[in-house]
């Protein structure tokens, strides 16, 4: 069966997924795109060999598309997911799942009053390979009882347009909701702290940014933001267990002696860095939609839980680093908890 795939957003990240599915990924076929601009849903559409749709709504009530693919502007997620599920069509929701966690608890509520799943959330360092090693080792339990957490998530620069809330909103998410899975704990309370400022910055920007996060079972992370570190695009994760450590790999790189240093190039940008993940995530939803099957990937309350813990993080931050407990709701059964 090859699923046929409508896009909704055709920016940067909707262009990068359109080459996925039909340069890189089998077993699938996009045929229609829509975008706010609609000369441009018009170009990539062409690209592709789809159908440009006047809005997200058509492309949802589409007999040709199968499964719904949301690129758009993070405010319109909630919206194109909700239409989706009624429209009972899978969708992969690149994130945020939603801006808010009202929003997302609408999904959430939506997609149970369906009956099963249907939506899969863009976190895609769940399927870069060395995540994946950290994870089965960490349950594996060779390490014993996870104890402390040590993240680092450094970028070369940012544009003016970011903002001191963006290190949770749009880069500590990352962090939130892979160590979630990780550690299989949730995050109960969340702390900032602003050291002293890089003068390689905008005057508006806060950084670098450390964030302190406790889980249920005690675990404690520490996480810095460094979004103008100038040297590259730099991801640390070390996890210390009560008999040992498990630390993520670097990128493979070529070691390279010359002028008496000997050096490795580091990577750039997120691309470069997580390419073979974003493959792999969009390889698996193809297949899960192809078998008819429920998504294995981020759910809808993976959105929401981590929805509500950037909130966490960016009260505290507005609040001169208190720590803010996350209010979370009761995860329910339909989504592996108790409730």
């Amino acid at each position: 069966m090859t699923v046929r795939v409508g896009v909704i957003g055709a920016g940067m990240i909707g262009q990068d997924h359109i080459r996925r599915l039909t340069e890189v990924v089998t077993g699938a076929a996009v045929t229609a795109v829509t975008d706010i601009d609609a000369t441009r849903a018009a170009e990539v559409a062409a690209r592709a060999g789809a159908t440009a749709l006047p809005t997200g709504t058509d492309l949802i009530g589409s007999p040709d598309v199968d499964a719904v693919l949301v690129t758009s502007w993070g405010p319109t997620h909630a919206e194109h997911v909700l239409n989706a599920i009624a429209a009972g069509k899978p969708v992969f929701c690149e994130k945020p799942l939603a801006t808010t966690a009202e929003d997302c608890l609408r999904i959430v509520d939506a997609e149970r009053a369906h009956g099963r799943r249907l939506v899969q959330v863009g976190f895609m360092r769940r399927f870069d390979a060395g995540y994946r090693q950290m994870k089965e080792v960490i349950a594996s339990g060779s390490l014993g009882a996870p104890l402390i957490v040590h993240c680092a998530h450094r970028n070369p620069t940012v544009p003016d347009s970011y903002t001191s809330a963006m290190a949770a909103q749009d880069t500590a998410v990352h962090e939130i909701d892979v160590l979630r899975w990780l550690l299989d704990d949730e995050i109960v309370s969340a702390q900032v702290i602003t050291p002293r400022a890089t003068g390689k910055r905008f005057d508006h920007l806060k950084d670098p940014q450390i964030m302190y996060f406790d889980t249920a079972n005690g675990v404690r992370i520490d996480l810095e933001v460094f979004v103008n570190c100038q040297y590259g695009y730099d991801i640390q994760c070390e996890t210390v267990g009560e008999e040992g450590l498990i630390r993520l790999p670097d990128p493979a790189a070529v070691g390279v002696r010359t002028a008496g240093r000997h050096g490795t190039a580091v990577l750039q940008d997120w691309k470069g860095r997580f390419a073979e993940a974003f493959d792999t995530e969009l390889r698996e939803w193809v297949e899960a939609v192809a078998a008819g099957t429920e998504p294995t990937g981020p759910s809808a309350w993976d959105g929401y839980a981590a929805t509500v813990i950037t909130d966490a993080a960016v009260r505290s931050l507005e609040t001169g680093g208190q720590v803010v407990t996350v209010d979370m709701k009761p995860r329910p059964a339909f989504y592996g908890g108790t409730a």
